[in-house]
């Protein structure tokens, strides 16, 4: 068995080089560099020959092909590959302007409707595209800078308005304050009141009992009602002081009374015979 990765290699006696088909690389035609790739669709199209339908994402092996076109020095590259059903050759290239693909030949890109050829901006020229790019970046500018005043116009009334509720907050606490303090002196003023209407009410009714008495012991003439004496004490009253003085009792007496003694033969516990004669 010979070896895989030989330096040096054998040629016989009656080699021929003329016999060898395959032309040296420096002998070629020159022309667009093309290689094999494996890429995805990379948009739904239809082909023209056979009506077959490629979707998005199936997958191909491709040629790919430099081409001498460019767009702000970026190359631009042609892909080559067959259709599905009829094997008839479709090319698309690049576009970098738009960010996409464009189909050449062999087959009809779906319409799509975010990529409307009628678009304003679809076919603009490079200066026109800088112009837009440009334009657009300053009107980007100026909505900040009117975003950044509105917020600080907001800012500044949000500000305002906390003031002006912390104000109200605290004239309500005063006024809150005041009517409690009024209502406590109105308390005890109005306590004063009750109390004296009770004193007015009671010397009232003390009036007019005695009015009511008075009115008892008055005749209609408007004279005042005697009093009738009964003769007892008529007659007690002629008797005098002295029987005054008789019936009253005797005052009493808080001297110490000296009490008599016991025999001693009490004391003892010794009970004394009776006699007997």
């Amino acid at each position: 068995m010979s070896e895989r990765k030989v330096l040096t290699k054998y040629y016989p006696p009656d080699f021929d080089p003329s016999a060898i088909k395959r032309t040296p690389k420096h002998l070629r035609k020159t022309g667009p560099k093309v290689i094999t790739v494996r890429l995805m669709a990379p948009f739904s199209m239809k082909c023209t020959q056979c009506g077959e339908y490629i979707y998005k994402g199936r997958k191909f092996n491709a040629r790919k092909e430099t081409t001498e076109e460019k767009y702000l020095s970026i190359s631009i590259y042609r892909f080559y590959i067959r259709c599905t059903r009829c094997s008839a050759e479709i090319t698309f290239k690049t576009d970098p302007k738009n960010m996409d693909y464009v189909c050449e030949r062999g087959a009809k890109r779906n319409f799509e409707p975010w990529r409307d050829p009628k678009a304003e901006n679809y076919n603009e020229t490079e200066q026109e595209t800088l112009d837009r790019l440009e334009r657009e970046a300053n009107e980007e500018q100026e909505r900040l800078e009117r975003d950044k005043m509105a917020e600080l116009e907001e800012k500044m009334l949000d500000s305002k308005r906390e003031m002006a509720i912390a104000d109200a907050l605290d004239e309500i606490r005063t006024r809150n304050a005041r009517i409690e303090r009024n209502e406590a002196q109105g308390g005890d003023a109005a306590l004063a009141v009750v109390r004296d209407e009770v004193d007015e009410e009671r010397l009232r009714a003390e009036r007019e009992d005695e009015e009511a008495a008075r009115r008892a012991f008055m005749t209609a003439r408007g004279e005042r009602v005697k009093r009738i004496v009964d003769e007892e004490d008529m007659e007690k009253a002629a008797a005098g002081p002295s029987e005054k003085k008789s019936d009253v009792p005797p005052p009493p007496s808080f001297a110490r009374v000296k009490k008599p003694k016991k025999p001693l033969i009490n004391g003892l516990g010794i009970k004394k015979k009776p006699s007997l004669v």
